[in-house]
C-alpha cells in the first residue's frame, strides 16, 4: 500500500502502525512462522513470497531481517537469482530449537556442567528418549550413561 508512507499512518510512527496491526510478536515466534512458511514452499522462494504467506502484516524489511537472522543461524540458505535472493529452509522448527540449544551450550564455559545439569533435570520419559536417540546415533550402551547413574539404584 502506497498510503503507508504518506498517509495518516505516518503520524503515529512505526510503533503506532505495529500496534494498530496487532500484537507485537517475539523474534523466536517470527522465526518459527517464517520457517513454517518456507517449509510449505515447493521450491526456493523470494522474501516477498514469504511476506505474502505470512498475511502481509509484516514489513518487507522485517521479513528480510528475520530471514537474515535465520541464515546466520544456518536454519535457511539463500541463492542469488538476478538482483535478489531466494530462500530455502535447512531446519524445521525442531531444528531451530536445537540450533538455539547448541548456541547456548557453545556460549557456556563449563560445557560438562551445563550438560550434566540439563540431563539430570530430564523427566524419566525424556531421559529414556535421550538414551534411545543416542543408541540410534550409534553411541555404545556403555557410553550412554547419565551423570549420577552410578549413584542410582536399579
Amino acid at each position: 500500500m502506497n498510503g503507508d508512507r504518506n498517509g495518516q499512518e505516518d503520524v503515529t510512527g512505526s510503533r503506532g502502525r505495529e500496534h494498530a496491526r496487532g500484537r507485537r510478536r517475539g523474534q523466536g515466534e517470527l522465526e518459527s512462522q517464517v520457517l513454517s512458511v518456507l517449509g510449505t514452499a515447493p521450491e526456493p522462494v523470494s522474501a516477498a513470497w514469504v511476506q505474502q504467506r505470512l498475511g502481509g502484516d509484516l514489513a518487507y524489511t522485517t521479513v528480510i531481517t528475520i530471514l537474515s537472522r535465520l541464515l546466520a543461524k544456518q536454519a535457511v540458505t539463500r541463492t542469488r537469482v538476478g538482483r535478489s535472493y531466494v530462500w530455502s529452509p535447512t531446519a524445521d522448527q525442531a531444528g531451530l530449537a536445537a540450533l538455539r540449544m547448541r548456541r547456548v551450550l557453545d556460549s557456556e564455559k563449563d560445557r560438562d556442567a551445563v550438560l550434566a545439569s540439563f540431563v539430570s533435570s530430564l523427566s524419566p520419559d525424556d531421559e529414556r528418549l535421550m538414551r534411545d536417540l543416542l543408541r540410534e546415533a550409534g553411541v555404545p550402551d556403555a557410553e550412554v550413561g547419565v551423570p549420577g547413574d552410578a549413584d542410582r539404584e536399579e
